[in-house]
Protein backbone atom coordinates (compact mmCIF):
# COMPACT_ATOMS: atom_id res chain seq x y z
CA UNK A 1 0.00 0.00 0.00
CA UNK A 2 1.17 3.30 -0.39
CA UNK A 3 2.55 5.06 2.45
CA UNK A 4 -0.44 7.89 3.83
CA UNK A 5 1.04 11.41 3.29
CA UNK A 6 0.02 12.74 6.38
CA UNK A 7 0.18 10.92 9.95
CA UNK A 8 -0.85 12.31 13.47
CA UNK A 9 0.27 10.09 16.02
CA UNK A 10 -0.87 10.70 19.82
CA UNK A 11 -1.05 14.44 19.94
CA UNK A 12 -1.75 16.37 22.94
CA UNK A 13 -1.95 20.18 22.77
CA UNK A 14 -2.20 21.68 26.60
CA UNK A 15 -3.18 25.03 28.16
CA UNK A 16 0.15 26.44 28.86
CA UNK A 17 1.18 26.64 32.77
CA UNK A 18 -2.08 24.90 33.59
CA UNK A 19 -1.42 21.04 32.09
CA UNK A 20 -5.51 20.72 31.25
CA UNK A 21 -5.59 18.90 27.72
CA UNK A 22 -6.75 20.74 25.09
CA UNK A 23 -6.96 17.66 23.24
CA UNK A 24 -5.11 14.74 23.52
CA UNK A 25 -4.60 11.24 21.92
CA UNK A 26 -5.22 11.96 18.36
CA UNK A 27 -4.32 9.93 15.75
CA UNK A 28 -5.67 9.23 11.78
CA UNK A 29 -3.40 9.68 8.62
CA UNK A 30 -4.56 11.13 5.37
CA UNK A 31 -3.58 9.31 1.55
CA UNK A 32 -2.41 11.72 -1.70
CA UNK A 33 -5.46 13.19 -3.40
CA UNK A 34 -8.09 12.00 -0.01
CA UNK A 35 -10.28 14.57 2.37
CA UNK A 36 -10.79 14.13 5.47
CA UNK A 37 -13.09 16.30 7.58
CA UNK A 38 -12.54 17.06 11.32
CA UNK A 39 -16.27 17.61 12.82
CA UNK A 40 -17.47 18.49 16.25
CA UNK A 41 -19.35 21.28 18.04
CA UNK A 42 -17.41 24.42 18.68
CA UNK A 43 -14.37 24.04 21.34
CA UNK A 44 -14.19 20.19 20.70
CA UNK A 45 -10.54 21.15 19.45
CA UNK A 46 -10.98 21.02 15.52
CA UNK A 47 -9.14 24.08 14.86
CA UNK A 48 -6.53 23.49 18.04
CA UNK A 49 -5.50 20.28 15.44
CA UNK A 50 -5.66 21.67 12.33
CA UNK A 51 -3.14 24.42 13.30
CA UNK A 52 -1.01 21.68 14.95
CA UNK A 53 -0.48 20.11 11.59
CA UNK A 54 1.95 23.65 10.86
CA UNK A 55 3.54 22.85 14.32
CA UNK A 56 1.29 25.92 15.66
CA UNK A 57 -1.01 26.67 18.30
CA UNK A 58 -2.93 29.75 19.37
CA UNK A 59 -1.71 32.18 21.97
CA UNK A 60 -1.92 30.18 25.44
CA UNK A 61 -1.30 26.75 24.33
CA UNK A 62 1.74 23.90 23.66
CA UNK A 63 2.08 20.78 21.76
CA UNK A 64 3.34 18.83 24.46
CA UNK A 65 2.83 15.10 23.14
CA UNK A 66 2.64 12.81 20.00
CA UNK A 67 4.04 13.44 15.93
CA UNK A 68 2.90 15.18 13.04
CA UNK A 69 4.45 13.41 10.22
CA UNK A 70 4.30 14.54 6.34
CA UNK A 71 5.90 11.96 3.91
CA UNK A 72 7.36 10.45 7.00
CA UNK A 73 9.46 13.39 8.69
CA UNK A 74 8.02 14.55 12.08
CA UNK A 75 7.02 18.41 11.56
CA UNK A 76 7.20 19.15 15.63
CA UNK A 77 10.58 18.47 16.10
CA UNK A 78 11.59 21.02 13.05
CA UNK A 79 13.21 24.52 14.59
CA UNK A 80 10.89 27.63 14.33
CA UNK A 81 13.46 28.43 10.71
CA UNK A 82 12.42 25.11 9.60
CA UNK A 83 8.49 25.47 10.57
CA UNK A 84 8.79 28.46 8.74
CA UNK A 85 10.23 27.31 5.53
CA UNK A 86 7.26 24.60 5.58
CA UNK A 87 4.37 26.88 6.22
CA UNK A 88 2.86 27.28 3.06
CA UNK A 89 5.30 25.35 1.10
CA UNK A 90 4.76 21.57 2.45
CA UNK A 91 1.82 22.74 4.31
CA UNK A 92 -0.58 25.17 3.67
CA UNK A 93 -3.66 27.16 5.72
CA UNK A 94 -7.27 28.24 4.37
CA UNK A 95 -8.84 30.32 7.40
CA UNK A 96 -12.34 31.05 7.91
CA UNK A 97 -12.51 34.29 7.35
CA UNK A 98 -10.70 35.47 3.81
CA UNK A 99 -11.77 38.67 4.73
CA UNK A 100 -9.51 39.03 7.93
CA UNK A 101 -6.93 36.59 5.87
CA UNK A 102 -5.46 38.90 3.54
CA UNK A 103 -3.84 42.11 3.65
CA UNK A 104 -6.29 45.08 3.37
CA UNK A 105 -3.38 47.49 2.38
CA UNK A 106 -1.71 44.84 -0.60
CA UNK A 107 -2.99 44.49 -4.24
CA UNK A 108 -4.23 40.51 -4.68
CA UNK A 109 -1.47 40.70 -7.07
CA UNK A 110 1.60 41.50 -4.52
CA UNK A 111 -0.16 38.99 -1.71
CA UNK A 112 0.30 36.18 -4.83
CA UNK A 113 3.66 37.32 -5.95
CA UNK A 114 4.97 37.52 -1.86
CA UNK A 115 3.71 33.36 -1.25
CA UNK A 116 5.71 33.01 -4.49
CA UNK A 117 9.13 34.48 -3.70
CA UNK A 118 8.99 34.11 0.02
CA UNK A 119 9.29 30.51 -0.67
CA UNK A 120 11.71 30.82 -3.68
CA UNK A 121 9.08 28.93 -6.09
CA UNK A 122 10.27 29.49 -9.87
CA UNK A 123 13.72 30.13 -11.07
CA UNK A 124 12.65 33.96 -12.58
CA UNK A 125 9.74 36.15 -12.46
CA UNK A 126 8.63 35.22 -15.48
CA UNK A 127 8.10 31.68 -13.89
CA UNK A 128 6.74 33.19 -10.60
CA UNK A 129 4.12 35.47 -13.03
CA UNK A 130 3.43 32.39 -15.49
CA UNK A 131 2.54 30.02 -12.40
CA UNK A 132 0.50 33.23 -10.39
CA UNK A 133 -1.71 33.16 -13.42
CA UNK A 134 -2.08 29.73 -13.25
CA UNK A 135 -2.93 29.05 -9.88
CA UNK A 136 -6.24 32.07 -10.20
CA UNK A 137 -7.02 30.08 -13.39
CA UNK A 138 -7.52 26.91 -11.35
CA UNK A 139 -9.63 28.46 -8.45
CA UNK A 140 -11.76 30.09 -11.55
CA UNK A 141 -10.53 33.61 -11.26
CA UNK A 142 -9.36 35.86 -13.65
CA UNK A 143 -5.80 36.56 -14.16
CA UNK A 144 -5.88 39.88 -16.10
CA UNK A 145 -4.05 42.97 -15.01
CA UNK A 146 -7.21 44.59 -14.04
CA UNK A 147 -8.17 42.15 -11.23
CA UNK A 148 -4.62 41.55 -10.06
CA UNK A 149 -4.88 45.75 -9.47
CA UNK A 150 -7.87 45.18 -7.03
CA UNK A 151 -7.68 45.46 -3.39
CA UNK A 152 -9.25 42.27 -1.15
CA UNK A 153 -12.62 45.02 -0.23
CA UNK A 154 -13.04 44.98 -3.68
CA UNK A 155 -13.75 41.11 -4.38
CA UNK A 156 -16.46 39.44 -3.19
CA UNK A 157 -16.48 37.10 -0.30
CA UNK A 158 -16.30 33.69 -2.51
CA UNK A 159 -13.77 35.58 -4.52
CA UNK A 160 -11.72 36.59 -1.01
CA UNK A 161 -11.82 32.45 -0.34
CA UNK A 162 -10.82 31.98 -4.06
CA UNK A 163 -7.78 33.92 -3.44
CA UNK A 164 -7.13 32.63 -0.23
CA UNK A 165 -7.77 28.78 -1.80
CA UNK A 166 -4.82 30.23 -4.78
CA UNK A 167 -2.45 31.46 -2.34
CA UNK A 168 -2.63 27.52 -0.08
CA UNK A 169 -1.93 25.71 -3.33
CA UNK A 170 0.66 28.14 -4.93
CA UNK A 171 3.98 26.16 -4.02
CA UNK A 172 2.32 23.12 -4.70
CA UNK A 173 2.00 21.62 -0.55
CA UNK A 174 1.82 18.26 -0.15
CA UNK A 175 -1.23 18.89 3.04
CA UNK A 176 -3.51 21.91 3.10
CA UNK A 177 -5.33 22.27 6.26
CA UNK A 178 -9.15 24.07 5.46
CA UNK A 179 -10.57 26.05 8.26
CA UNK A 180 -13.91 26.21 7.86
CA UNK A 181 -13.05 27.79 4.88
CA UNK A 182 -16.93 28.28 3.89
CA UNK A 183 -18.67 29.53 6.73
CA UNK A 184 -19.36 32.94 5.79
CA UNK A 185 -20.32 32.31 2.12
CA UNK A 186 -24.48 31.08 0.58
CA UNK A 187 -24.35 28.38 -0.95
CA UNK A 188 -23.59 28.99 -4.45
CA UNK A 189 -19.83 30.22 -3.46
CA UNK A 190 -19.61 27.33 -0.97
CA UNK A 191 -20.34 24.76 -4.20
CA UNK A 192 -17.79 26.14 -6.63
CA UNK A 193 -15.48 26.74 -3.42
CA UNK A 194 -15.78 23.01 -2.56
CA UNK A 195 -15.63 22.08 -6.17
CA UNK A 196 -12.10 24.30 -6.65
CA UNK A 197 -10.84 22.41 -3.50
CA UNK A 198 -11.72 18.48 -4.38
CA UNK A 199 -10.70 19.09 -8.34
CA UNK A 200 -7.42 20.62 -6.89
CA UNK A 201 -6.56 18.07 -4.09
CA UNK A 202 -7.54 15.22 -6.58
CA UNK A 203 -5.22 16.95 -9.46
CA UNK A 204 -2.37 17.47 -7.39
CA UNK A 205 -2.44 14.34 -4.92
CA UNK A 206 -2.52 16.61 -1.67
CA UNK A 207 -3.88 15.45 1.59
CA UNK A 208 -6.56 17.71 2.69
CA UNK A 209 -7.82 18.29 6.07
CA UNK A 210 -10.98 19.72 5.89
CA UNK A 211 -12.43 20.87 9.39
CA UNK A 212 -16.14 21.82 10.02
CA UNK A 213 -18.66 21.84 11.87
CA UNK A 214 -21.38 21.15 8.67
CA UNK A 215 -22.14 17.41 8.38
CA UNK A 216 -24.06 18.14 4.98
CA UNK A 217 -20.67 19.94 3.45
CA UNK A 218 -18.72 17.09 5.06
CA UNK A 219 -20.60 14.41 3.39
CA UNK A 220 -20.50 15.74 -0.10
CA UNK A 221 -16.66 16.43 0.07
CA UNK A 222 -15.13 14.03 2.45
CA UNK A 223 -13.64 10.74 1.55
CA UNK A 224 -13.46 9.75 5.41
CA UNK A 225 -14.79 11.70 8.53
CA UNK A 226 -13.40 11.78 11.88
CA UNK A 227 -15.82 13.65 14.60
CA UNK A 228 -14.07 15.07 17.61
CA UNK A 229 -16.04 15.51 20.96
CA UNK A 230 -14.64 17.94 23.92
CA UNK A 231 -10.90 17.05 22.73
CA UNK A 232 -10.92 13.35 21.71
CA UNK A 233 -11.46 11.58 18.49
CA UNK A 234 -15.03 9.54 19.27
CA UNK A 235 -15.49 8.27 15.99
CA UNK A 236 -13.06 7.89 12.86
CA UNK A 237 -14.40 5.95 9.37
CA UNK A 238 -15.32 6.24 5.59
CA UNK A 239 -17.94 9.14 5.30
CA UNK A 240 -20.86 6.88 4.17
CA UNK A 241 -20.25 4.35 6.98
CA UNK A 242 -20.07 7.20 9.32
CA UNK A 243 -23.43 9.30 8.48
CA UNK A 244 -25.40 5.29 7.32
CA UNK A 245 -24.42 3.76 10.42
CA UNK A 246 -22.55 5.69 13.53
CA UNK A 247 -21.51 4.11 16.57
CA UNK A 248 -21.29 6.93 18.60
CA UNK A 249 -24.11 8.21 20.26
CA UNK A 250 -23.00 11.99 19.67
CA UNK A 251 -22.39 11.41 15.89
CA UNK A 252 -25.82 9.89 15.32
CA UNK A 253 -26.83 13.29 17.32
CA UNK A 254 -25.30 15.57 15.03
CA UNK A 255 -26.79 13.62 11.80
CA UNK A 256 -30.44 13.86 13.88
CA UNK A 257 -29.10 17.56 14.10
CA UNK A 258 -28.69 18.04 10.00
CA UNK A 259 -31.59 19.96 7.94
CA UNK A 260 -33.31 17.51 5.69
CA UNK A 261 -34.41 18.73 2.08
CA UNK A 262 -37.62 16.27 2.61
CA UNK A 263 -38.22 17.81 5.61
CA UNK A 264 -39.63 14.92 6.96
CA UNK A 265 -38.17 15.00 10.49
CA UNK A 266 -38.00 17.36 13.61
CA UNK A 267 -34.73 19.09 13.93
CA UNK A 268 -33.10 17.47 16.91
CA UNK A 269 -30.28 19.43 19.34
CA UNK A 270 -28.44 17.78 21.57
CA UNK A 271 -29.26 19.46 25.34
CA UNK A 272 -25.99 20.57 27.65
CA UNK A 273 -22.36 21.57 26.70
CA UNK A 274 -19.22 19.77 26.26
CA UNK A 275 -16.74 19.98 29.21
CA UNK A 276 -13.69 22.86 28.80
CA UNK A 277 -10.08 21.91 29.60
CA UNK A 278 -9.62 21.19 33.08
CA UNK A 279 -13.46 20.67 33.62
CA UNK A 280 -13.51 16.38 31.98
CA UNK A 281 -14.25 14.50 34.53
CA UNK A 282 -13.37 10.80 34.49
CA UNK A 283 -15.01 8.42 31.97
CA UNK A 284 -16.84 9.59 28.88
CA UNK A 285 -16.90 12.77 28.68
CA UNK A 286 -20.53 12.43 26.19
CA UNK A 287 -21.73 10.72 29.39
CA UNK A 288 -23.81 13.59 31.27
CA UNK A 289 -25.29 14.41 27.85
CA UNK A 290 -25.79 10.81 26.19
CA UNK A 291 -29.33 8.40 26.67
CA UNK A 292 -27.66 5.45 26.19
CA UNK A 293 -25.15 5.65 28.72
CA UNK A 294 -24.64 3.38 31.63
CA UNK A 295 -22.37 2.99 34.97
CA UNK A 296 -19.51 1.83 32.96
CA UNK A 297 -19.49 5.05 31.07
CA UNK A 298 -18.19 7.34 34.28
CA UNK A 299 -15.28 4.81 34.95
CA UNK A 300 -12.71 5.81 32.40
CA UNK A 301 -12.67 7.07 28.99
CA UNK A 302 -13.33 4.32 26.52
CA UNK A 303 -10.35 3.51 23.96
CA UNK A 304 -10.77 3.48 20.94
CA UNK A 305 -12.25 0.07 18.83
CA UNK A 306 -12.93 -1.60 15.63
CA UNK A 307 -16.01 -1.16 14.74
CA UNK A 308 -15.63 -2.21 10.89
CA UNK A 309 -13.52 -2.47 8.47
CA UNK A 310 -11.52 1.03 9.01
CA UNK A 311 -14.03 2.04 11.05
CA UNK A 312 -13.39 3.01 14.59
CA UNK A 313 -15.34 4.17 17.88
CA UNK A 314 -14.95 5.53 21.64
CA UNK A 315 -17.74 3.94 23.06
CA UNK A 316 -18.76 1.01 25.26
CA UNK A 317 -22.01 0.16 23.85
CA UNK A 318 -20.50 1.14 20.44
CA UNK A 319 -21.65 -2.96 19.02
CA UNK A 320 -25.38 -2.88 20.63
CA UNK A 321 -25.92 1.17 19.27
CA UNK A 322 -24.64 0.06 16.09
CA UNK A 323 -26.93 -2.96 15.89
CA UNK A 324 -29.94 -1.17 16.95
CA UNK A 325 -30.07 0.58 13.12
CA UNK A 326 -31.33 3.71 12.28
CA UNK A 327 -33.00 5.17 14.83
CA UNK A 328 -36.40 6.78 14.33
CA UNK A 329 -36.64 9.86 14.72
CA UNK A 330 -39.71 12.02 15.42
CA UNK A 331 -41.68 13.50 12.76
CA UNK A 332 -41.75 17.09 11.88
CA UNK A 333 -44.39 19.10 13.66
CA UNK A 334 -47.44 20.70 11.98
CA UNK A 335 -46.82 24.35 11.15
CA UNK A 336 -49.24 26.80 12.71
CA UNK A 337 -52.38 28.03 10.38
CA UNK A 338 -51.53 31.64 9.38
CA UNK A 339 -54.84 33.91 10.15
CA UNK A 340 -55.99 34.43 6.70
CA UNK A 341 -58.47 37.04 8.23
CA UNK A 342 -55.57 40.23 8.50
CA UNK A 343 -52.61 40.94 7.28
CA UNK A 344 -49.74 41.37 9.16
CA UNK A 345 -47.15 43.07 7.64
CA UNK A 346 -47.73 44.36 3.56
CA UNK A 347 -44.83 45.58 1.49
CA UNK A 348 -46.11 46.69 -2.03
CA UNK A 349 -43.86 48.17 -4.79
CA UNK A 350 -41.05 48.88 -3.12
CA UNK A 351 -37.23 50.06 -4.46
CA UNK A 352 -34.35 50.52 -2.20
CA UNK A 353 -31.19 52.36 -2.62
CA UNK A 354 -28.03 52.17 -0.96
CA UNK A 355 -26.29 55.47 -1.59
CA UNK A 356 -27.45 56.20 -5.71
CA UNK A 357 -27.08 52.28 -6.43
CA UNK A 358 -30.68 50.78 -6.63
CA UNK A 359 -30.64 47.30 -4.71
CA UNK A 360 -34.17 46.54 -4.26
CA UNK A 361 -36.99 46.56 -7.55
CA UNK A 362 -40.41 46.88 -7.04
CA UNK A 363 -40.84 44.12 -4.04
CA UNK A 364 -43.98 42.72 -2.73
CA UNK A 365 -44.46 40.49 0.04
CA UNK A 366 -46.75 40.13 2.87
CA UNK A 367 -46.67 38.08 5.93
CA UNK A 368 -49.89 37.11 7.69
CA UNK A 369 -50.22 36.51 11.67
CA UNK A 370 -49.00 33.27 13.12
CA UNK A 371 -47.15 32.66 9.64
CA UNK A 372 -43.41 32.11 8.63
CA UNK A 373 -42.10 33.53 5.39
CA UNK A 374 -38.53 32.63 4.84
CA UNK A 375 -36.52 34.79 2.27
CA UNK A 376 -34.33 33.25 0.47
CA UNK A 377 -31.07 33.71 -1.84
CA UNK A 378 -27.58 34.33 -2.30
CA UNK A 379 -25.28 36.88 -0.53
CA UNK A 380 -25.96 40.23 -2.05
CA UNK A 381 -29.38 39.56 -3.57
CA UNK A 382 -31.17 41.83 -1.14
CA UNK A 383 -32.93 39.66 1.39
CA UNK A 384 -31.28 41.66 4.43
CA UNK A 385 -31.77 45.12 2.75
CA UNK A 386 -35.57 44.42 2.62
CA UNK A 387 -35.73 43.09 6.13
CA UNK A 388 -34.03 45.91 7.07
CA UNK A 389 -36.47 48.29 5.58
CA UNK A 390 -39.66 46.13 6.89
CA UNK A 391 -37.89 46.78 10.52
CA UNK A 392 -36.88 50.38 10.00
CA UNK A 393 -33.33 49.76 10.19
CA UNK A 394 -33.17 51.08 6.50
CA UNK A 395 -35.03 54.78 5.35
CA UNK A 396 -34.25 54.64 1.47
CA UNK A 397 -36.73 53.53 -0.22
CA UNK A 398 -39.89 54.24 -1.74
CA UNK A 399 -43.00 52.12 -1.59
CA UNK A 400 -45.77 50.85 0.73
CA UNK A 401 -45.19 49.41 3.59
CA UNK A 402 -47.87 48.72 6.56
CA UNK A 403 -48.92 47.03 9.88
CA UNK A 404 -51.98 45.44 9.47
CA UNK A 405 -53.18 48.10 7.26
CA UNK A 406 -51.68 51.07 8.92
CA UNK A 407 -48.99 52.47 6.98
CA UNK A 408 -45.12 52.41 8.62
CA UNK A 409 -42.63 55.09 8.15
CA UNK A 410 -39.24 54.82 6.53
CA UNK A 411 -37.48 54.70 9.46
CA UNK A 412 -37.75 53.52 13.29
CA UNK A 413 -37.28 57.09 14.93
CA UNK A 414 -39.99 58.30 12.52
CA UNK A 415 -42.23 55.58 13.91
CA UNK A 416 -44.70 55.27 17.09
CA UNK A 417 -43.45 53.47 20.05
CA UNK A 418 -46.23 50.62 19.61
CA UNK A 419 -45.39 50.10 16.12
CA UNK A 420 -41.05 50.19 17.13
CA UNK A 421 -42.09 47.27 19.69
CA UNK A 422 -44.46 45.14 17.76
CA UNK A 423 -41.56 44.61 14.76
CA UNK A 424 -38.40 43.10 16.71
CA UNK A 425 -35.26 42.07 14.63
CA UNK A 426 -32.99 39.20 16.11
CA UNK A 427 -29.23 39.82 14.04
CA UNK A 428 -27.11 37.26 12.34
CA UNK A 429 -24.08 36.80 14.78
CA UNK A 430 -24.52 36.67 18.37
CA UNK A 431 -20.94 37.91 18.87
CA UNK A 432 -21.62 41.62 18.14
CA UNK A 433 -25.40 42.36 18.38
CA UNK A 434 -25.23 42.20 22.10
CA UNK A 435 -23.51 44.97 24.31
CA UNK A 436 -20.20 42.96 25.99
CA UNK A 437 -20.01 45.51 28.81
CA UNK A 438 -23.97 44.85 30.07
CA UNK A 439 -24.69 42.11 32.02
CA UNK A 440 -27.49 39.26 30.23
CA UNK A 441 -30.37 41.16 32.75
CA UNK A 442 -29.39 44.64 31.59
CA UNK A 443 -29.58 43.27 28.09
CA UNK A 444 -33.00 41.81 28.06
CA UNK A 445 -34.67 44.63 30.65
CA UNK A 446 -33.87 47.53 28.03
CA UNK A 447 -36.71 46.84 25.96
CA UNK A 448 -39.08 46.72 28.85
CA UNK A 449 -37.70 49.73 30.28
CA UNK A 450 -38.16 51.53 26.50
CA UNK A 451 -42.12 50.04 26.17
CA UNK A 452 -43.25 49.07 29.59
CA UNK A 453 -43.87 50.85 32.39
CA UNK A 454 -42.65 48.39 35.29
CA UNK A 455 -40.77 48.67 38.82
CA UNK A 456 -37.75 47.37 39.51
CA UNK A 457 -39.69 43.98 40.88
CA UNK A 458 -41.85 43.48 37.73
CA UNK A 459 -38.86 43.99 35.47
CA UNK A 460 -36.62 41.55 37.59
CA UNK A 461 -39.78 39.31 36.99
CA UNK A 462 -40.05 39.59 33.28
CA UNK A 463 -36.63 39.45 32.85
CA UNK A 464 -36.83 35.55 34.19
CA UNK A 465 -39.67 34.61 32.85
CA UNK A 466 -38.32 35.69 29.70
CA UNK A 467 -34.55 33.61 30.00
CA UNK A 468 -36.70 30.90 31.31
CA UNK A 469 -38.92 31.12 27.61
CA UNK A 470 -36.06 30.77 25.76
CA UNK A 471 -34.40 27.62 28.09
CA UNK A 472 -32.17 29.61 29.83
CA UNK A 473 -31.35 29.34 33.71
CA UNK A 474 -31.68 32.68 35.45
CA UNK A 475 -28.54 33.00 36.70
CA UNK A 476 -27.53 33.90 33.65
CA UNK A 477 -28.33 37.27 34.76
CA UNK A 478 -25.67 38.33 36.08
CA UNK A 479 -23.44 37.08 33.52
CA UNK A 480 -21.71 38.99 30.36
CA UNK A 481 -21.77 38.16 26.94
CA UNK A 482 -18.20 36.59 27.09
CA UNK A 483 -19.10 34.18 29.53
CA UNK A 484 -21.63 32.33 27.25
CA UNK A 485 -21.32 29.84 24.44
CA UNK A 486 -22.52 31.27 20.66
CA UNK A 487 -26.19 29.34 21.24
CA UNK A 488 -26.38 30.83 24.73
CA UNK A 489 -25.89 34.25 23.23
CA UNK A 490 -28.32 34.07 20.31
CA UNK A 491 -30.67 32.82 22.77
CA UNK A 492 -30.41 36.37 24.74
CA UNK A 493 -30.50 37.58 21.66
CA UNK A 494 -33.61 35.99 21.10
CA UNK A 495 -35.30 36.58 24.44
CA UNK A 496 -34.45 40.54 24.21
CA UNK A 497 -36.79 40.78 20.91
CA UNK A 498 -39.10 38.82 22.90
CA UNK A 499 -39.25 40.72 26.00
CA UNK A 500 -40.54 43.80 23.85
CA UNK A 501 -43.78 41.46 23.35
CA UNK A 502 -44.16 41.49 19.52
CA UNK A 503 -46.30 40.64 16.48
CA UNK A 504 -43.58 40.25 14.06
CA UNK A 505 -39.83 38.82 14.38
CA UNK A 506 -37.53 39.37 11.80
CA UNK A 507 -34.44 36.40 11.96
CA UNK A 508 -31.81 37.69 9.99
CA UNK A 509 -29.80 34.56 9.51
CA UNK A 510 -29.81 33.89 12.98
CA UNK A 511 -27.89 30.42 12.73
CA UNK A 512 -25.47 31.11 10.24
CA UNK A 513 -22.83 31.24 12.81
CA UNK A 514 -23.72 28.36 14.99
CA UNK A 515 -22.78 24.48 15.25
CA UNK A 516 -25.56 22.14 13.49
CA UNK A 517 -26.27 20.70 17.16
CA UNK A 518 -27.08 24.44 18.40
CA UNK A 519 -28.92 25.51 15.31
CA UNK A 520 -31.40 22.71 15.57
CA UNK A 521 -31.84 23.45 19.54
CA UNK A 522 -32.64 27.54 18.39
CA UNK A 523 -34.71 26.70 15.11
CA UNK A 524 -37.01 24.20 17.60
CA UNK A 525 -36.99 27.38 19.92
CA UNK A 526 -38.13 29.63 17.59
CA UNK A 527 -40.80 27.37 16.21
CA UNK A 528 -42.30 26.54 19.36
CA UNK A 529 -42.35 30.68 20.38
CA UNK A 530 -44.08 30.95 17.23
CA UNK A 531 -46.52 28.06 18.18
CA UNK A 532 -47.16 29.49 22.09
CA UNK A 533 -46.57 33.15 21.11
CA UNK A 534 -48.27 33.38 17.64
CA UNK A 535 -45.57 35.60 16.04
CA UNK A 536 -45.61 36.01 12.26
CA UNK A 537 -41.79 35.58 11.30
CA UNK A 538 -39.80 36.55 8.63
CA UNK A 539 -36.75 34.06 8.64
CA UNK A 540 -34.11 35.43 6.31
CA UNK A 541 -31.49 32.18 5.09
CA UNK A 542 -29.38 30.96 2.48
CA UNK A 543 -30.00 27.28 3.86
CA UNK A 544 -32.72 26.57 1.82
CA UNK A 545 -32.83 23.16 3.62
CA UNK A 546 -33.54 25.21 7.04
CA UNK A 547 -36.68 26.45 5.83
CA UNK A 548 -38.40 23.15 5.49
CA UNK A 549 -38.72 22.82 9.35
CA UNK A 550 -40.24 26.41 9.94
CA UNK A 551 -41.42 28.31 7.18
CA UNK A 552 -44.89 27.71 5.18
CA UNK A 553 -43.77 30.38 2.13
CA UNK A 554 -40.71 30.95 0.91
CA UNK A 555 -39.79 34.32 -1.11
CA UNK A 556 -36.38 33.39 -3.82
CA UNK A 557 -34.15 36.65 -3.92
CA UNK A 558 -32.34 37.49 -6.98
CA UNK A 559 -30.32 40.56 -8.21
CA UNK A 560 -32.84 42.71 -5.84
CA UNK A 561 -35.83 41.37 -7.23
CA UNK A 562 -38.28 38.43 -6.11
CA UNK A 563 -38.09 35.63 -8.74
CA UNK A 564 -40.27 32.77 -7.31
CA UNK A 565 -42.46 32.81 -4.38
CA UNK A 566 -45.11 30.03 -3.13
CA UNK A 567 -45.57 27.34 -0.38
CA UNK A 568 -42.18 25.85 0.81
CA UNK A 569 -42.63 22.17 -0.53
CA UNK A 570 -43.95 23.70 -3.96
CA UNK A 571 -41.31 25.72 -4.71
CA UNK A 572 -38.51 23.42 -3.28
CA UNK A 573 -39.73 20.18 -5.49
CA UNK A 574 -40.79 21.94 -8.30
CA UNK A 575 -38.88 25.09 -8.48
CA UNK A 576 -40.06 27.10 -11.45
CA UNK A 577 -37.51 29.78 -12.18
CA UNK A 578 -33.71 29.20 -13.01
CA UNK A 579 -32.70 30.99 -10.22
CA UNK A 580 -34.11 28.88 -8.05
CA UNK A 581 -33.07 25.70 -9.71
CA UNK A 582 -29.92 26.49 -9.16
CA UNK A 583 -29.96 26.75 -5.76
CA UNK A 584 -31.25 24.04 -5.19
CA UNK A 585 -28.61 22.67 -6.77
CA UNK A 586 -25.79 24.42 -4.90
CA UNK A 587 -27.22 23.61 -1.49
CA UNK A 588 -25.25 20.52 0.02
CA UNK A 589 -27.56 18.01 1.44
CA UNK A 590 -26.88 15.00 3.55
CA UNK A 591 -29.88 13.09 1.97
CA UNK A 592 -28.56 13.57 -1.70
CA UNK A 593 -24.89 12.82 -0.66
CA UNK A 594 -25.90 9.50 0.79
CA UNK A 595 -27.53 8.66 -2.53
CA UNK A 596 -25.13 9.09 -4.47
CA UNK A 597 -22.88 7.14 -2.91
CA UNK A 598 -25.80 4.13 -2.51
Amino acid sequence: MTPPVLEVVGLRVEVEGRGDDIVDDISFAIGAGEVLGLVGESGSGKSTVGLALLGHTRRGARITGGEVRVEGRDILGLSPAGLRGLRGKTVSYVPQDPASALNPALRIRTQLEEVLETHAFGDSRAARAARMREMLEEVLLPSDDGFLRRYPHQLSGGQQQRVGLAMAFACRPRVIVLDEPTTGLDVTTQAHVLSTVRDLCSAHGVAALYVSHDLAVVATLADRVAVMYAGRIVENGPERVLFRAAAHPYTRRLVEAIPEMSGRHALEGIAGTAPRPGQRADGCFFAPRCTYAVEACTIELPPLEQSGEGHFVRCVRHAEISALGVSERRPAPELPEPDTATTLVSVRGLDAWHGDRQFLFGIDLSVLPRQCVALVGESGSGKTTLARCIAGLHRDFKGELALYGKPLAAGARARSRDDRRRLQYIFQSPYSSLNPRKTIAQIVSQPLGLFFDLDHRETHERVVATLERVRLNPSAMTRYPHELSGGERQRVAIARALAAEPTLLVCDEITSALDVSVQAAIIDLIAELQREMKLGLLFVTHNLALIRTIAEEVAVMNAGRIVERGKVEDVLASPQDAYTKALLADTPSMELALAAGA
